[in-house]
């Protein structure tokens, strides 16, 4: 089997979506910690792998991926055993496709636009509009649930990987109301329960809320 690397640090929730890929598959990798802070994704190294100087990375024996839903893809139509974490059937692919473009297009950028400012800036002050992407964006995974217990149905995707890793980090914003989002709560929940979600995702979690929880102004 070709050499995994993936490149990352536990705070990203892109990361920790491809880390929920990689053990749900159960694929030896090194994990390489870039830290964003302190420069790492700029050094000339790393930009000859990713111009876009951005994590996660993947490297697979030389061949290299970056955007989080890229790789998840790549590695289950690559190493997966079955396609139940990404199926090959077109309507259930395009489902989850779009949760995917969901994720990357609002789930994630609700976050990001708040965060990636912060980080770099130390802008602690937050419109409320962007507060209210945030709750919008709930309400859309809210009704995305449904009736079923997964994002696509009855079985966990990496659509659930992908918007559960941003989903789990929202909180550090706008918490999540068990009341107004018990769907949302209850799939956290379940998601929780997977044997290697802690580590892949947990973890990385409650350090990025810690970090971020209480220190904006809305405005």
């Amino acid at each position: 089997m070709s050499k995994l690397v993936l490149y990352g640090l536990d705070i990203s929730p892109p990361v920790r979506a491809c880390l929920l890929t990689l053990r749900a598959l159960d694929l030896p990798f090194e994990y390489k910690i870039v830290d964003l802070l302190k420069g790492e994704h700029r050094t000339e190294e790393f930009l000859q792998k990713n111009p876009q100087h951005t994590v996660p990375l993947l490297d697979d024996d030389g061949t290299l991926f970056w955007d989080s839903h890229a790789i998840c893809c790549y590695l289950v139509d690559k190493y997966g055993q079955s396609d139940d974490l990404y199926p090959k059937d077109l309507v259930k692919r395009a489902k989850l496709e779009q949760r995917l473009y969901f994720d990357a297009s609002v789930l994630f950028m609700s976050l990001r636009n708040i965060s990636v400012p912060y980080f770099y800036k130390k802008v602690a002050t937050v419109p409320q509009e962007k507060i209210d992407n945030i709750i919008d964006a709930y309400g859309h995974l809210e009704n995305f649930l449904g009736d079923s217990p997964y994002l696509t149905g009855d079985t966990v995707t990496i659509a659930d990987f992908c918007c559960g890793a941003t989903a789990s980090s929202l909180p550090a914003m706008v918490s999540i109301d068990p009341e107004k989002y018990p769907k949302i709560t209850a799939w956290l929940a379940r998601l929780g329960e997977l044997p290697y979600y802690k580590e892949a995702n947990a973890k990385g979690a409650e350090e990025y809320i810690a970090i971020l929880k209480d220190v904006f102004t809305i405005v």
